[in-house]
C-alpha cells in the first residue's frame, strides 16, 4: 500500500468502504450531486437487530489499498456504486459492459454492487433488476436514498456471514494463514504444522474476526477478539500483525470512549434526532441497550470527550481500554509497524489516528511526538501533489492541536511545494491561498488595523519573509493591485523592523508596482470571497498632533449678546439645567468652542515627522471631512530624512453651512492613495475634531494714511491687532488719520460700529484722544464685494503741560522778563534779551527740553461689522487697528500765577512757558499777538481775563449721582473749571521754523515751507491749583460803586468843582447765606505818584451828609445799595477808599468778599 489515507480516523475501522465512481461521460456537477446523496445514507440501523452499520464512501481509492484487506478489513472495498448516463437501448449493452469491467478491478474485494443509469426509458429500463437502478434524470430520482439502503442492507448480509464462518471454532480444518501483499513470499516453504505456524495463523484470524465483529457492530466481542489475537501474536513475535491487533483494540476502545467521533465533523457519527431523510428516519436510528452512541451516552460527555457515566458498560466490558492505555497502545503499535519499511502508510495513518485521539484528551505535547514522528516516516518517492496533500494535513493535525505556528510552517511548505521547480506549471493560486491560510499561525492579519492595538505579535523577520513572498506569488498570479496591497502592508506594519537598506529596497519596489498599478483605498476580493482591508500610510509620515487652528483674530465671528445672557438656553425655560449642562460638557469635550464661517479658508495643523533614512515626498495631501461640502486644497510636502516634529498646515474651504467633523487626512506616497482616519492613528494628540460653521460673512480690509509700526500692541484683553500704525505729535497737536475700508469678501458689507479703546497709560490724558464721524460713510452702505469707502479720525493728544521734574528754575521778580499784552496792566512792561549763554539744566546733560521726555499714547480702533446671511443669523467680525502714537513735548508751563487787575472783575493770568522743542516756536492766546520763543527759552506771558462764575457746576454729592464720593465730586468740578478756563485763554502754539546745520552754516525753513509748520494747542488743565482758581473766580459779594450813576471800576469819573456828586455803593449776595448789616466808610485820599498819599482833604473834600454808610441784611440772591453824596472844592485826582467797620457781622467772612472797587474821581474846573 503505497497511498496513505490521512482523513483516517479510529472510528473508521468500524465501517464498511464503499467506491462510488462514474461509468462513461458523466459531467462532474451530476455525479457529485448523486454523490452527496448517496453519501447522506452513512448510518443505519439493522432491520430486527440492535446493531448499527456504518459506511464510509469515496469516490476514488486506489485498488492496490484494497490488497490490505486481511490485514484490516475496513481498508477492504465491500461495495461498488456506478452512475451513467444512458439515453439509448443500443448503447446500453456497452454501458453494462462498462460497469462489469469496473467491478473487476475490486472483484475480490466486493460484497456487493450497483449500477445507476440515468436517462434510459422504456423496456430494458421497466425490467426488474437488482443490481441496475433506471432513472429518467438527475432530478426525478427520489428513490435514490431508498436503493442505497438496500444496497447496505445486502452488504450487511454478507459481511455477517463472513463473520459468522470465521468465528465458528471449527477445530478439524485447517486455519488459512492472512498475509498482508508483501508477506506472501516469505512464507513460502515455511513448515504449516508447528505450533508456532497454528498460532500465527490463529492470532491473525482473531485479528481478522474482531474487524468483522467491530463492522458488524459488535463492539464487545470485538474486544474480546482483539485481545485473544493480542496474546497469541505476541506469544510468536508476529510483530506487524501484533501491532495492527493492537490499533483495533485502540479503535474499539475510542469508539467506546468517545461516540462523538474524533474525525471532526467528517469522521462524526449521526445520533438521534440529527439530519436524516424522512423515509429513512426510522431506519438511521440506532437501537437502544447496546449501541454505545445511545441518547443517554451522547448527552453525558465531559470536557475532554470521555463518557461520564460508563460504570455498567465498563462493568460489561472490562476488555475496554482506558483512555491513558489507549495513548500507550497505540505507541506500542506505531513501534511494531515501524520494524517494516513497507507499512509504512500503516505506520502514518495510526500516528494520525491517534494525534486525533489527542486533540480530544487535549493532550497537545504528546500530541505533537507523534506528529514529530509521522514527518520522518520514510514513504516512496510521493508526487509532487502527494507531498502538498502531506504537509497540508500534517498543518491541519497540528491546527488541530493548538500549535498554530507549527501548523503554519508546514502549510508554508505545501505552498512552496505548489511551485517546486521540478513543476512544469506551477500553481501559484494554490500557492497563494496556502500562504493566505498561514497567516493567523503566524499572528498575522491582513487588516492594518490590528497592528494598532498594543505591542507587536509574532516574529517580525519570519512574517517579513511571508508577507514578500505573498507580494511574490500574486505578482506571478498577474495581479499587480495585490502586489501593491501586500507590499504597502508590509511597509505600513514592518516599518519599525525594517533596516535602512530594507526600507529603500521596499519602496522602490512599491514605487515600480504603483507606476503600473496606483495603489487605492478599495476593498480587493479575492476568487474564493475574501476580502482584503485598504492599508492607509498612517506611518508615512507620522502624525503626532492634530489641531483645527481658529481663523485669524480679524476673520473669527463673534455671537451678537443676547438680552437674557449667554447662560440661559433658548430651548429651556430654566435658567440653568445641570441636566443640559451635562449634555454640553460631553459635547464639548470633542466639539471645539469656536467657528468656521462658510466660504473662508480654514486651517488644520498637523505634527508629523520621516522616520524614513530618506527625502520623503508626500503629495496630494488634504483633509477629509464629514458633515459639510467641503473643498480640500491638497497640499505637497517634502519632509528631510527621520526629521523631528514638522508642523504641516492642511486648508479647505467649507462650502455650506453646519457642523463638520475633521475625520482624518489623505495622501500620495510612493504611488499609494491612503486615507488616515483620526480614530485609527495610535497615540495622536487632538484638542477636538467637530467645529461649527456659521453662514458667510463679509471680508474687511483695512489701510490708513499713516506708515506701519513696528512697535506691536499687546492687549490686556488679548485681543489680537491686525494692523499696527504708528505717529508722531507735539503735546497738543491734532493729527488727521484717514482710513480706507475696502470690502474683499464675497458679501455686502451691512453694518460698521467703531469704537475705541485707550490702553492703560501713566499719563493724564485732557480730552477726546480720538474722534470720529461715521454718518458721511455709512451713508455709502451696503457696501458691495470689491467697493472702497473712507473715513477720518482725528487724533488729538494734549497731556499734561507742568513741568512735573522741577527741574527748571522759576522766573523771579528781580531780573525778569516778562513780555506782556496791551492789557492796561497796572505795571509797566520790560522785556530784557535770553541769556544765551546760561544753558538750562547744563549740569545734568540734558537737551534744553530734556524735562519733557518722550511719551507713549497706544489705543485700539476695534471696527465691528457685519453682514450677508452670517448678519441674519447674528454674527460680526471685529477688526482691530492699533494705533502708537509717541508724544514729544512742545511746551511747558513752569509756572502759573495771577495778578489783581484794575478792574475787580478782572484779573492777570501768569504764565512761564518753557520750549521744550528743538525749533523755534510762537505761542498766542486768543487773537493777542505772539509771544517768540527759541529753542530750550523761558519767558513769562501775562494775559488778563474775566473772573468765572462756577455756580453752574455741582456742589454735593446729590447733585450728581454718578459720583461716589465728594473726593471724585471735587475732583470732577475742578476739571470742569480747568477746562472752561482753558476754552476761554485758546492758547496755541506753533512751530515756525525747523532748524538744520550744513556745515558752518545754519539754515532756518519758515514760512516758505508751509508743510513744515507744526501747530497745536496748550492747554493749562490740570495746571491750576485751587489758590489760582479762587483768584479767578467771581466772590460770592459783588460790590459795586457808582458816581453819578455810573459805574467806575476801571475809567475815571469825571465831576465839576462845586457839583455835589451822587456816591452809591450795591451789594449783590451770590452765596447761599444771608449776609449783614454792614457799615462802610468813604475815606478820600490823593496818591503823589512817589509813593506818599495825602488823606489830610478835609479842605478840599466835603461830605454832604454822613461819610458813613449803612446796609441792611441781604438774602442769598438779593441786593441792597446806600446812597451818599461829595462835594469836591478844588480840582485834582482823587480817590475813595472804602473800608468796611470791623466790628459787626464782617468779621465772619473771608476778606476776599470785601472786595471793593477803587474809586477815582477827577475834579475839573466849574463851567463859566
Amino acid at each position: 500500500m503505497s497511498v496513505p489515507d490521512y482523513m483516517q480516523c479510529a472510528e473508521d475501522h468500524q465501517t464498511l468502504l464503499v467506491v462510488v465512481q462514474p461509468v462513461g461521460i458523466v459531467s462532474e456537477e451530476n455525479f457529485f450531486r448523486i454523490y452527496k446523496r448517496i453519501s447522506s445514507v452513512s448510518q443505519i440501523s439493522v432491520r430486527d437487530s440492535q446493531r448499527a452499520l456504518y459506511i464510509r464512501y469515496r469516490h476514488h481509492y486506489p485498488p492496490e489499498n484494497s490488497e490490505w484487506g486481511d490485514f484490516q478489513t475496513h481498508r477492504k472495498v465491500v461495495g461498488l456504486i456506478t452512475i451513467t448516463d444512458c439515453f439509448s437501448a443500443k448503447d446500453w449493452p456497452q454501458t453494462f459492459e462498462k460497469f462489469h469491467v469496473q467491478k473487476e478491478i475490486y472483484g475480490s474485494t466486493l460484497y456487493d454492487s450497483r449500477l445507476f443509469v440515468f436517462g434510459l426509458q422504456g423496456e430494458i429500463a421497466e425490467q426488474p433488476r437488482t443490481d441496475v437502478a433506471f432513472y429518467p434524470s438527475y432530478e426525478d430520482c427520489a428513490t435514490v436514498e431508498k436503493r442505497i439502503e438496500d444496497f447496505v442492507e445486502s452488504l450487511f448480509i454478507v459481511l455477517e456471514s463472513k463473520r459468522l464462518d470465521r468465528a465458528t471454532d471449527k477445530s478439524g480444518d485447517k486455519i488459512p494463514l492472512l498475509c498482508v501483499p508483501f508477506e506472501k513470499k516469505d512464507f513460502v516453504g515455511l513448515d504449516t504444522d508447528s505450533r508456532h505456524y497454528k498460532k500465527r495463523c490463529q492470532g491473525r484470524m482473531r485479528k481478522h474476526v474482531g474487524d468483522l465483529c467491530l463492522q458488524a457492530g459488535m463492539l464487545q466481542d470485538s474486544l474480546v477478539h482483539y485481545h485473544m489475537s493480542v496474546e497469541l501474536l505476541r506469544s510468536v513475535n508476529d510483530f506487524l500483525w501484533l501491532g495492527a491487533a493492537l490499533e483495533g483494540l485502540c479503535s474499539a476502545s475510542v469508539i467506546y470512549h468517545y461516540p462523538g467521533g474524533t474525525g471532526g465533523k467528517a469522521g462524526a457519527r449521526r445520533f438521534p434526532g440529527s439530519a436524516l431523510p424522512a423515509e429513512a428516519a426510522n431506519r438511521h436510528r440506532p437501537a437502544k441497550g447496546y449501541f454505545l452512541s445511545s441518547p443517554r451516552c451522547a448527552g453525558a460527555l465531559t470536557t475532554n470527550g470521555i463518557n461520564a457515566d460508563t460504570s455498567t458498560e465498563i462493568g460489561r466490558a472490562k476488555n475496554c481500554l482506558s483512555p491513558e492505555d489507549i495513548i500507550e497502545k497505540y505507541k506500542e503499535a506505531i513501534s511494531y509497524y515501524s520494524k517494516y519499511k513497507n507499512a509504512g502508510v500503516i505506520e502514518l495513518e495510526a500516528c494520525v489516528k491517534a494525534v486525533r485521539v489527542l486533540a480530544i484528551q487535549k493532550r497537545s505535547m504528546e500530541a505533537s511526538e507523534f506528529l514529530q514522528n509521522a514527518v520522518y516516516i520514510n514513504l516512496r518517492q510521493l508526487s509532487e501533489e502527494e507531498k502538498i496533500q502531506r504537509y497540508s494535513i500534517l498543518s491541519e493535525l497540528y491546527e488541530l492541536i493548538g500549535f498554530h505556528r507549527k501548523s503554519a510552517f508546514f502549510k508554508r511548505v505545501a505552498a512552496m511545494q505548489c511551485v517546486a521547480p521540478s513543476i512544469s506549471e506551477p500553481g501559484w493560486r494554490a500557492c497563494y491561498k496556502l500562504l493566505l491560510e498561514t497567516l493567523p499561525g503566524y499572528s498575522l492579519s491582513l487588516d492594518p488595523q490590528d497592528f494598532n492595538k498594543g505591542t507587536h505579535r509574532g516574529w517580525a523577520a519570519v512574517q517579513m519573509r511571508l508577507l514578500h513572498e505573498l507580494v511574490y506569488a500574486s505578482r506571478r498570479m498577474g495581479n499587480p493591485a495585490l502586489s501593491v496591497r501586500h507590499l504597502s502592508f508590509l511597509l505600513q506594519t514592518m516599518l519599525d523592523f525594517l533596516s535602512d537598506q530594507e526600507k529603500k529596497d521596499v519602496t522602490q519596489s512599491l514605487e515600480n508596482y504603483t507606476s503600473k498599478c496606483p495603489g487605492t483605498m478599495e476593498l480587493l476580493t479575492l476568487p474564493d470571497g475574501l476580502t482584503l482591508p485598504p492599508v492607509p500610510f498612517t506611518k508615512l509620515p507620522i502624525v503626532r498632533r492634530v489641531k483645527l487652528l481658529d481663523l485669524p483674530a480679524s476673520l473669527r465671528p463673534q455671537k451678537m449678546k443676547s438680552s437674557l445672557g449667554p447662560s440661559v438656553s433658548a430651548k429651556s425655560p430654566f435658567i440653568y439645567s445641570p441636566i443640559i449642562a451635562h449634555s454640553r460638557g460631553e459635547e464639548r469635550s470633542k466639539k471645539i468652542d469656536f467657528q468656521w464661517v462658510q466660504g473662508d479658508v480654514c486651517e488644520v495643523q498637523l505634527m508629523v515627522y520621516n522616520p524614513m533614512p530618506f527625502e520623503l515626498r508626500v503629495e496630494n495631501m488634504g483633509l477629509l471631512t464629514s458633515g459639510v461640502e467641503f473643498e480640500s486644497l491638497p497640499a505637497a510636502l517634502s519632509l528631510p530624512a527621520e526629521s523631528g516634529l514638522y508642523p504641516v498646515t492642511l486648508v479647505g474651504v467649507p462650502q455650506t453651512t453646519g457642523t463638520i467633523t475633521v475625520n482624518g487626512y489623505h495622501t500620495t506616497v510612493f504611488g499609494v492613495f491612503s486615507d488616515c482616519l483620526l480614530d485609527s492613528l495610535p497615540g495622536i494628540k487632538t484638542s477636538g475634531s467637530t467645529v461649527e460653521v456659521i453662514p458667510a460673512l463679509p471680508r474687511l480690509q483695512i489701510s490708513t494714511s499713516l506708515p506701519r509700526s513696528a512697535h506691536s500692541l499687546q492687549p490686556s484683553s488679548g485681543d489680537e491687532i491686525s494692523t499696527n500704525v504708528s505717529v508722531q505729535l507735539y503735546n497738543g497737536e491734532t493729527q488727521q488719520l484717514v482710513v480706507r475700508l475696502e470690502n474683499i469678501g464675497m458679501e455686502p458689507l451691512e453694518k460698521l460700529e467703531v469704537t475705541s479703546k485707550i490702553l492703560t497709560t501713566k499719563e493724564k490724558l485732557y480730552g477726546d484722544f480720538l474722534s470720529w464721524k461715521l454718518e458721511d460713510t455709512l451713508a455709502q452702505f451696503p457696501l458691495q464685494p470689491g467697493k472702497v469707502a473712507t473715513f477720518t479720525i482725528s487724533i488729538k493728544v494734549k497731556l499734561d503741560f507742568s513741568c512735573q521734574e522741577n527741574l527748571l528754575q522759576d522766573l523771579s521778580d528781580d531780573g525778569i522778563s516778562v513780555s506782556g499784552f496791551p492789557l492796561c496792566s497796572p505795571f509797566r512792561q520790560v522785556v530784557r534779551p535770553r541769556v544765551e549763554s546760561k544753558p538750562v539744566n547744563a549740569a545734568e546733560g540734558g537737551r534744553p527740553g530734556e524735562p519733557g521726555h518722550v511719551k507713549t499714547l497706544e489705543a485700539v480702533l476695534n471696527f465691528k461689522y457685519s453682514g450677508g446671511p452670517g448678519h441674519v443669523e447674528g454674527y460680526y467680525r471685529n477688526l482691530a487697528l492699533g494705533l502708537h502714537v509717541e508724544v514729544e513735548p512742545s511746551v511747558f508751563f513752569t509756572r502759573v500765577s495771577t495778578l489783581p487787575a484794575t478792574s475787580t472783575r478782572q484779573c492777570h493770568l501768569l504764565l512761564d512757558v518753557f520750549n521744550a522743542t528743538e525749533h523755534e516756536l510762537s505761542v498766542r492766546a486768543r487773537s493777542d499777538e505772539e509771544l517768540i520763543l527759541h529753542a530750550g527759552e523761558c519767558q513769562r506771558m501775562a494775559i488778563q481775563v474775566d473772573k468765572f462764575n462756577f455756580e453752574s457746576f455741582p456742589e454735593s454729592p446729590a447733585d450728581k449721582g454718578q459720583f461716589a464720593n465728594s473726593k471724585h465730586l471735587e475732583e470732577e468740578r475742578q476739571e470742569a473749571r480747568g477746562l472752561e478756563i482753558n476754552s476761554k485763554l485758546d492758547i496755541h502754539w506753533t512751530i515756525i521754523s525747523f532748524s538744520q546745520t550744513r556745515g558752518a552754516q545754519r539754515v532756518f525753513l519758515n514760512d516758505a515751507h508751509p508743510s513744515l509748520k507744526r501747530t497745536g494747542e496748550a492747554s493749562v488743565e490740570g495746571l491750576l491749583n485751587q489758590l489760582v482758581l479762587e483768584h479767578l473766580q467771581l466772590a460770592p459779594l459783588l460790590w459795586d460803586v457808582l458816581v453819578d450813576g455810573q459805574p467806575c471800576d476801571c475809567q475815571a469819573a469825571a465831576c465839576r468843582v462845586g457839583d455835589p456828586v451822587r456816591l452809591e455803593v450795591r451789594l449783590t449776595n451770590r452765596s447761599p447765606r444771608s449776609v449783614g448789616p454792614f457799615a462802610l466808610s468813604v475815606v478820600p485820599f490823593q496818591d503823589h505818584q512817589n509813593g506818599v498819599h495825602s488823606y489830610d482833604l478835609r479842605h478840599a473834600v466835603s461830605f454832604v451828609g454822613s461819610g458813613t454808610f449803612y446796609l441792611d441784611k441781604v438774602q442769598p440772591s438779593g441786593q441792597a445799595a446806600c446812597l451818599g453824596a461829595l462835594l469836591f472844592l478844588y480840582t485834582g485826582d482823587f480817590f475813595l477808599h472804602i473800608r468796611f467797620h470791623e466790628d459787626g457781622p464782617s468779621k465772619e467772612l473771608p476778606p476776599s468778599w470785601f472786595c471793593l472797587p477803587s474809586v477815582h474821581v477827577r475834579a475839573l474846573e466849574a463851567q463859566a
